[in-house]
């Protein structure tokens, strides 16, 4: 499998689909190793999609003596597009750290990034947010993954879905399943999201960005989002009034969609 030593550690990848570049990243886990079935319908026909697993997790190791924040995590990304020769790219950044990763991508590296969406982000970690991450990493640390894996997804999902989904999303290898027996990464990813603050640079990203804005989203919904449409300067924002932390459900599935693949076509 693809392992490429990149920002002084061990960085797993994998492309999917033909096309022009793009790089998808989510929240606290992976689309690789056969996840790739979870990327948005469409993208792979139209994308060579580049996946990775984060520093930490799956099959990229980590420096714990380095300290992580979303910049540590966006120079991997810039050094791995490097490697790959890849410039230009859709940047697809969803659910969290990977939108806030893709913003660093952005400013630091504007030769990159075609264009970016994000969802699911923030410009900086508020004292709300930063409570509730830190409340989460408390349950895994206090009480075990199965129970702060079923915390995080009484937050992340519509209680209409979450009722209705229930065993498929809880248990070993389901939700959030990258966390499993490690512990050290999501306190790692914790403490990246929580110092993440692009406000002071957001005038510098010039890439066009999509802001997508979830109205049931208790974590990162709109309070969190509409500062970045506010404060990239070119910045469109859409709102899904229906749609949590993470996107779920065939409607709703469908409009994200139609939302990603409208704009990814227009640039």
């Amino acid at each position: 499998m693809p392992t490429a030593k990149i920002n002084q550690h061990n960085m797993y990848y994998e492309i999917h689909g033909n096309g022009p570049p793009a790089v998808y990243v989510g929240g606290w886990d992976t689309f690789c190793h056969g996840k790739q079935h979870f990327l948005a319908r469409g993208v792979t026909e139209k994308y060579s999609v580049l996946l990775i697993d984060y520093r930490g997790i799956g099959e990229s190791d980590d420096d714990l003596s380095v300290t992580p924040t979303t910049e540590l995590h966006a120079d991997d990304i810039i050094g791995l597009l490097d490697h790959l020769g890849m410039k230009k790219v859709y940047f697809i950044g969803l659910v969290g750290i990977g939108a806030c990763i893709g913003q660093w991508v952005a400013l630091k590296r504007p030769d990159l990034v075609r264009c970016m969406v994000n969802m699911g982000c923030w410009a900086y970690s508020d004292d709300c947010m930063r409570d509730q991450l830190n409340a989460l990493g408390t349950m895994h640390k206090k009480a075990g993954f199965l129970a702060f894996q079923e915390l995080v997804a009484v937050y992340s999902f519509r209680p209409d879905y979450y009722i209705a989904n229930r065993a498929k999303l809880l248990g070993s290898g389901k939700v959030w399943g990258a966390l499993e027996n490690n512990l050290t990464a999501h306190l790692r990813f914790t403490e990246a999201c929580n110092t993440h603050d692009i406000r002071p640079h957001m005038k510098h990203i010039s890439a066009p960005t999509l802001i997508i804005h979830a109205g049931c989203d208790v974590i990162t919904g709109p309070r969190t989002t509409m500062p970045l449409e506010k404060g990239l300067p070119n910045a469109v924002g859409v709102t899904m009034p229906e749609v949590a932390h993470v996107v779920a459900g065939k409607k709703e599935k469908i409009e994200f969609c139609e939302i990603l693949h409208g704009f990814l076509d227009n640039h």
